[in-house]
């Protein structure tokens, strides 16, 4: 089975200075990856070649197979760390407009999650809390059947009572043949949903293993393990 996202010799410099370094890097299909580090270890930048976003410096990425670019847009249904969505739109046009871009939009789903969620479809966005759009946002992205799924910091700005359905949304709404891959810092709250864990620092990849191996040989919850690897 060819892996949905390959990495080799990766590498990305900003004005000299290292932000990936000669990373190698596999991702199967059909798992729920954490991708983890602290600020500036190198997960945005990373999420932002798989997406097509920056250039490597050198080294080389594929996606299903593919480089970046138009064709692997179809395939990575990406959640940015802020949002993207037009303030002046309602949430049922931002629904509307994804059904267009992307074949694989599936609009029952989407309002579905809408309804779960107490979302009005007439309300515009403007006049939405900054976690009700960073849900409708999800609840776009999560609507898609496509084959990665790269979601920065998902959870980040909805309020601990939400993170549980949100959490329950991604599981639930996900292609099963597909990865999810989540960058996230708040990891007591998703470790239960990972199947495998990736640890970065400062641009290096410093372990990629199953969680569930991780609990066992470490004796230890993945968030305790994270702190003592990072000393945080």
């Amino acid at each position: 089975m060819i892996p949905i996202v390959q990495c080799m010799g990766l590498t990305k410099t900003y004005s000299g200075k290292l932000a990936l370094n000669q990373i190698y890097l596999n991702l199967e299909p059909g798992k729920i990856i954490g991708l983890l580090g602290p600020n500036g270890s190198g997960k945005t930048t990373l999420i932002k070649i798989m997406n097509d976003l920056l250039e490597p410096t050198s080294g080389e990425i594929l996606i299903a197979g593919k480089k970046p670019g138009i064709d692997t847009k179809y395939s990575i249904s990406y959640l940015p760390e802020r949002t993207y969505l037009h303030a002046g739109m309602k949430v049922i046009e931002m629904v509307r407009y994804f059904e267009d871009f992307y074949p694989d939009f599936r609009v029952d789903r989407a309002f579905d999650m809408l309804h779960r969620l107490q979302i009005p479809p007439n309300e515009r966005l403007k006049n939405l809390s900054k976690g009700t759009k960073e849900k409708v946002q999800l609840i776009l992205v999560m609507s898609r059947d496509a084959q990665l799924y790269v979601l920065d910091e998902p959870i980040a700005g909805v309020d601990p009572a939400s993170r549980d359905y949100i959490l329950h949304t991604i599981v639930s709404n996900y292609n099963r043949n597909a990865t999810i891959l989540l960058s996230t810092h708040l990891i007591s709250d998703v470790e239960n949903i990972l199947d495998e864990v990736i640890f970065i620092k400062y641009g290096n990849i410093i372990l990629q293993a199953p969680a569930e191996e991780i609990r066992r040989r470490e004796g230890k919850s993945i968030d305790r393990f994270f702190r003592e690897v990072f000393a945080c």
